[in-house]
């Protein structure tokens, strides 16, 4: 049989994906059951315990397909990238009503109705998606209404079909935020979940991992001998991680020499990172 990612397809020894069937080896098989992720951010652990690593994470009103709950833990795979791994069941609900828009404020509140002086109920990250079932105004400011009563302010959210056009702008935006290993939020991201979210954002699912982006994305640039024929949205991939090119000479990366999202000069970056992971393996122009 092929061999099969285990990130991207699954399958266990006891389980598998109904779709996998005569391609991977699993005592048995099943459909899985269609699910929405309903917290803020939700991580995607490597076990059912939560002191297991963190993989990846999910944002509210991700879609996601449930084969296995185990201990309070849901084994799923993800919709828009199809990572596997799990996630508190505490953390998921039924599909219900399908998304209307998405956050495009970096961060946003949610309040217990159409008032930003009422105690906030939650908070939202950038690519997040709700479903508004209608809209009410408070002082002037107007607010989407969520079917819980909740609210959030309409100038922090835009039509699920809005797509911006340049995702190193987004990028850039995300300047500052934490670096969190497996983060894919804008309360915490790490290289390869910039990647992804920043594309997401112009309408562009990406898989998740930097290996899984430099063997998928775009095509192969010759960077030449003084990296002078990169250009803004090229990625510059190292053993483990990734960088957005913003210009020929500076690049935006989510990293743990700084601990932030952060611009830095591609030469300094190669100068700093070679002594312990080497050059770069590639560069991509998506």
């Amino acid at each position: 049989m092929t061999a099969r990612d285990s990130r991207l397809h699954a399958f266990r020894p006891d389980l598998a994906d109904a779709r996998l069937q005569g391609e991977v080896t699993a005592e048995r098989f099943v459909s899985g059951r269609p699910a929405r992720i309903t917290a803020a951010v939700a991580d995607v652990r490597k076990a059912p315990r939560p002191d297991a690593g963190l993989n990846t994470q999910l944002l509210y009103g991700d879609e996601v397909v449930v084969f296995d709950d185990t201990d309070g833990f849901a084994w799923l795979q993800a919709g828009r990238d199809g990572y596997v791994g799990y996630v508190s069941a505490g953390d998921l609900a039924p599909r219900g009503a399908e998304p209307t828009h998405v956050v495009t404020a970096l961060r946003t509140f949610v309040y217990p109705g159409p008032d930003m002086k009422l105690p906030r109920s939650g908070q939202l990250s950038i690519g997040s998606q709700v479903a508004v079932t209608g809209f009410a105004e408070t002082r002037g400011t107007r607010y989407g209404l969520l079917a819980s009563g909740e609210a959030l302010v309409t100038q922090h959210l835009a039509p699920l079909d809005t797509e911006a056009e340049d995702f190193v702008s987004v990028a850039e935006r995300l300047i500052d935020t934490p670096y969190l290993w497996g983060g894919s939020s804008a309360f915490g991201i790490d290289c390869s979940g910039l990647v992804q979210l920043s594309m997401r954002m112009t309408g562009r699912n990406v898989l998740r991992d930097s290996d899984m982006q430099e063997a998928s994305l775009g095509s192969p640039v010759d960077a030449g001998a003084d990296f002078s024929r990169l250009q803004r949205g090229d990625l510059v991939f190292w053993k483990g991680h990734v960088a957005i090119m913003t210009d020929a000479e500076m690049m935006i990366h989510a990293n743990g020499h700084t601990m932030t999202v952060a611009r830095e000069g591609l030469r300094d970056a190669i100068d700093r990172i070679g002594y312990l992971y080497g050059g770069p393996t590639s560069f991509r122009r998506p």
